[in-house]
């Protein structure tokens, strides 16, 4: 797909072939941490609104969120809370901190609720898991208060998130699984650098070999 925006007509079977014949490979490995906010029930539960339906039309109709930990250099970490969009993906706001405390995820929900606020014209739903972030008191509120619907993942069952994990999992493979570590600025600036090339450049099969802006841009026009 990258080549055919580049003007080359050509199938995926001669890509496979030329790669094979130059020896290029993905020399990424595969390994998985989860940060795991649980701590039991500690505030309100709301039920699974989402389902596991992880698809929509409607930009903005279907949010989801996370927090995932990152070891940097010594004994420094650096966690990430981002919201994504489910209707292409796009992450419309994130934050990251040496601690995962609660304004750590309030912050990047504000906002997502300025972008919702200004562009959403229907009652948008959150998704998250029973991290204890989001049954706290602050969140449930801020949601209510902003007329959000709340939606949780079963207790241990990443599966109910999958859309969030995915994410997590193509950052890390991409950026940080096999590279060194490096101090938390630096790899928070390597961070925001991937979220930028993520949202803008990143091309995805099912967004049609569009990256998220690109797909969002194009479909607000013909919809113009």
């Amino acid at each position: 797909m990258a080549l055919r925006t580049q003007g080359y007509v050509i199938n995926h079977k001669k890509v496979q072939r030329i790669m094979k014949e130059l020896g290029l490979k993905c020399v990424k490995f595969t390994r998985k941490s989860r940060y795991n906010s649980y701590k039991g029930q500690v505030g309100r539960i709301a039920k699974n609104r989402l389902n596991r339906r992880f698809h929509t039309p409607i930009r903005l109709q279907k949010l989801v969120t996370d927090v995932t930990e990152f070891k940097c250099v010594g004994e420094e970490k650096l966690y990430l809370s981002p919201i994504l969009d489910l209707y292409n993906g796009e992450i419309i706001s994130f934050g990251m901190s040496k601690r995962p405390t609660l304004n750590f995820v309030i912050e990047p929900l504000n906002q997502a609720l300025e972008v919702i606020k200004k562009e959403a014209n229907f009652r948008t739903t959150i998704h998250s898991d029973q991290g204890w972030h989001y049954q706290h008191n602050k969140w449930v509120q801020t949601l209510r208060q902003n007329n959000i619907f709340q939606s949780m993942s079963r207790k241990a069952t990443c599966a109910d998130n999958a859309a969030m994990e995915n994410f997590f999992g193509i950052l890390k493979q991409e950026m940080y699984y096999g590279e060194k570590l490096v101090s938390y600025e630096e790899l928070k600036q390597k961070i925001e650098e991937y979220i930028d090339y993520y949202n803008n450049k990143r091309i995805k099969q099912k967004l049609a070999g569009l990256s998220p802006v690109q797909y969002r841009t194009q479909t607000s026009q013909s919809a113009a």
